[in-house]
């Protein structure tokens, strides 16, 4: 494929930071870039840093780290979108879409997403950055930010490790950066991924009831749903069954007669008979008959590739981990990954009930943990010895009192502008594509706000970016969802 980003920096230093194992709590390095991207060269600043949290008493109490890019000679920096960008985890560094989907680099890897040696980054000729400033995160912990101090009984961990703690002090910390910025003009977008998906459903109302800053759009790449994660019933012991049919698909393991097909064919079959049949047989649970309980089997074994009787001898409840095991265990031997399922990983035997390791995650971490701790370090010049966490130490993490979803759907009532785009890979096993649909589903129990609400599928996995085809994709619906909800001269009301 033909190169269309070419780089430059000229540095300028506003704050030199020596080498050592701890950061100043609040500092910024500038460098000036030049790049073209979608058809379009300009120069940009990146400038990447930390800035405090506050306490109510306005002491310091953690410094984040971030990485804030703005496209230079923009004569209305006022009306330029501003999209906030969080990973997931809890725990994950800001680094995942950062380098690998909306920035104006990404790390080196093959055409499919797998890492390819040397280490490094290349030009993303798709990112948003044409038309939308970024800023990417890292919440307490993660990537650079450290909580103040680092560690011991003197960290009040109530305060950062928690779903709503999180939201609640990132909430102030962007309003610090808003402000800081000179940002409170531009429309707002923010961005989520996988456990970032609850984090910026929650911080949809938490920024407009307690920061009084009303956004444009919230967009949920492969969100985590933990209403149905973390619960058990028909419902979450079903709602798995499409993405095997895909992944089964991806990997021929389907029945002739669906194999034959293309996956957008096969996909609504799957998801109709889970939500009209495979939900209300699990509904009866152990009062099912037993003729419909293998005809059931029977069917799941046709959209799974699994074995009927595996799926008889587990009352019709298949685990996602049983099945990333037994998928390909006559087929090869190899295990199938939980993150993006086209990736195969070798155990130590056959026979179990999940994989020994995760064979997406430790290929991914080969290309991400060189790449951004050389582009931090080299490209925009952040010299630090402090370690960049991939995954940081924020658990035991409290999940009470999780209700994102209706925050979400909160502030879009109250807020006319607010629109929700939906990014998912039908290959993603552990956010599935149709737990996210269904999350779409569930927000809005009234249906009178379901024209705001917009689904992406993509042919790869949790990440999606990853794979080049669905980064230009991925990217492209970024972009035509913030040009649609921009509402320039449209008042907002009902």
């Amino acid at each position: 494929m033909k190169k269309i980003l070419q780089l430059t920096i000229c540095l300028v230093t506003t704050i030199t930071i020596a080498q050592s194992r701890t950061l100043p709590i609040d500092t910024v390095i500038t460098t000036q870039h030049n790049a073209t991207i979608n058809g379009a060269t300009f120069s940009y600043t990146a400038q990447t840093g930390t800035q405090p949290v506050w306490d109510e008493n306005a002491k310091p109490i953690a410094s984040l780290h971030y990485t804030y890019y703005t496209r230079n000679n923009i004569k209305d920096r006022a009306a330029r979108p501003l999209l906030i960008s969080f990973n997931g985890g809890p725990g994950s560094g800001s680094v995942w879409m950062h380098l690998a989907y909306t920035g104006p680099r990404v790390l080196k890897i093959d055409e499919e997403g797998y890492p390819v040696q040397p280490y490094g980054v290349n030009e993303n000729p798709f990112s948003v950055l044409d038309i939308a400033d970024i800023v990417y995160v890292n919440p307490a912990n993660t990537g650079y930010s450290r909580t103040i101090p680092e560690s011991g009984d003197e960290v009040d961990r109530k305060k950062f490790f928690g779903i709503n703690a999180d939201i609640a002090y990132l909430a102030e910390w962007l309003n610090t950066f808003v402000t800081r910025n000179n940002r409170w003009s531009s429309p707002k977008y923010l961005i989520g991924e996988s456990y970032g998906g609850p984090r910026v459903m929650g911080l949809s109302l938490e920024l407009q009831n307690k920061q009084w800053m009303y956004l444009n759009g919230v967009i949920l790449v492969s969100p985590a749903d933990y209403k149905i994660i973390r619960n058990e019933g028909p419902v979450a012991e079903a709602i798995n069954l499409p993405y095997y049919t895909a992944a089964a698909w991806h990997h021929k393991a389907l029945p002739a007669e669906l194999q034959g097909k293309d996956l957008l064919d096969i996909l609504p079959e799957s998801e109709d008979y889970t939500i009209n049949t495979l939900i209300p047989a699990l509904a009866k649970g152990g009062f099912i008959s037993s003729q419909e309980k293998a005809s059931i089997a029977q069917k799941m074994s046709y959209y799974s590739g699994l074995e009927t009787k595996d799926i008889i001898d587990q009352n019709l409840s298949v685990p996602a981990s049983f099945f990333w095991k037994n998928l390909l265990k006559d087929k090869g031997g190899y295990t199938v990954g939980r993150l993006d399922s086209r990736y195969m990983g070798i155990d130590k035997q056959l026979l179990g009930m999940r994989p020994d390791y995760n064979s997406e995650l430790t290929s991914w971490l080969h290309s991400f943990t060189p790449a951004i701790n050389y582009y931090l370090q080299e490209e925009l010049k952040f010299k630090t010895d402090v370690k960049y966490n991939m995954f940081g130490p924020v658990h035991p993490w409290d999940n009470s009192d999780e209700n994102t979803r209706e925050d979400l759907r909160q502030a879009m009532a109250q807020n006319p502008y607010l629109n929700v785009l939906v990014q998912s890979g039908y290959y993603d096993g552990a956010t599935t594509y149709f737990n996210a649909k269904y999350l779409m589903w569930q927000v809005d129990p009234s249906g009178r706000m379901k024209d705001r609400f917009s689904f992406k599928g993509y042919r790869s996995g949790h990440m999606m970016y990853l794979r080049r085809e669905d980064l230009k994709t991925a990217n492209d619906d970024i972009r035509d969802f913030i040009k649609t909800t921009f509402n320039a001269g449209k008042s907002a009301k009902y």
